[in-house]
């Protein structure tokens, strides 16, 4: 949030009317301001020092009376918690993936010369929602094959809570891959299965693989060799590691996007979400694609 915070006051907004929205307004709504929001007795002594305003970075933080953090470094011990193996073994697979169980293959071959049209997920930058693409495309030897040319990239939603195997297969366009790569994630709102994105069957398997042995979270993997990765082992959504951990484990994740192409402002916040099947227009599901404006499975292939 603070540095939502520095975005505000950067695009114009007064410092203190900024401050005031992320703390005493909410503080507020939530019944909270008899115990916070002063300096007094009987207020939990909660402060933020910082020497500018208009830049605010936090110098010290004050947590009911406790120094927290002083300079931007951690300054308490966190205590231990035991997660029970529900919790830490929620990514369950039938057993591990192979590079078939990502070929899209064409039901019927059409006749010699002809294609088959697709509908496919279209990412768009910055946005919650996609668009309902459809490519006319050529099957090579019975299968669709990813094209970067066309920035066509493979989509598989992987069930994930109770090993039953299921494996959704889609095509997605607008996360620019250049080569053989995948990324995958176990954050996927709002069902939380796992999303493998890729170019390649072989690093989709390998990025799928990744994560169930790690308990879930996020992976970029380029010809068959994860480069970033980031350990979410608490129903594959948390981590439990520090912050500032995650923090660099993200960012190399991060790299990892860019090095396989991608040049997408939140590449994986666009990720978590081709399976979001309550926002428009096309998103994958357990079930199928789903066109959301219309409130109806579509096929993946047509014609």
């Amino acid at each position: 949030m603070d540095r939502v915070l520095r975005h505000a006051i950067e695009q114009g907004l007064d410092p203190v009317t900024a401050i005031q929205m992320m703390t005493i307004n909410t503080a507020e709504h939530f019944g909270l301001s008899k115990e916070i929001g002063m300096i007094a007795p009987g207020r939990w002594a909660d402060v933020v020092l910082v020497k500018d305003l208009n830049k605010f970075k936090a110098d010290l933080v004050i947590a009911k009376g406790q120094v927290i953090a002083d300079s931007g470094k951690w300054k308490v011990g966190l205590p231990k918690f035991g997660y029970p193996s529900w919790a830490t073994k929620s990514v369950k697979l039938k057993r591990p993936l192979k590079a078939e169980d990502f070929k899209v293959v064409v039901p019927s071959p059409p006749a010699r010369g002809s294609g088959v049209r697709a509908n496919v997920i279209g990412v768009i930058e910055n946005q919650a929602p996609t668009k309902h693409l459809t490519f006319d495309l050529q099957p090579v030897d019975g299968e669709i094959q990813a094209d970067n040319e066309r920035d066509l990239a493979k989509v598989a939603l992987v069930e994930r809570h109770k090993g039953t195997g299921g494996i959704t297969l889609g095509l997605v366009s607008g996360f620019g891959f250049t080569s053989r790569c995948a990324v995958a994630s176990t954050v996927a709102h709002d069902s939380h299965h796992m999303i493998v994105v890729g170019t390649d069957d072989e690093s989709m398997a390998v990025a799928a693989n990744s994560l169930a042995k790690c308990g879930g979270g996020q992976v970029a993997v380029k010809n068959g060799k994860v480069i970033g990765q980031v350990e979410l082992k608490i129903a594959g959504l948390m981590s439990t590691e520090k912050a500032d951990a995650v923090a660099k484990k993200a960012a190399v994740l991060l790299k990892g996007f860019k090095t396989c192409g991608c040049q997408l402002n939140n590449p994986n916040m666009q990720l978590s979400l081709l399976a979001l099947v309550v926002i428009p227009e096309l998103r994958i599901s357990d079930q199928g694609l789903i066109d959301v404006t219309k409130f109806k499975f579509v096929p993946l292939l047509e014609g």
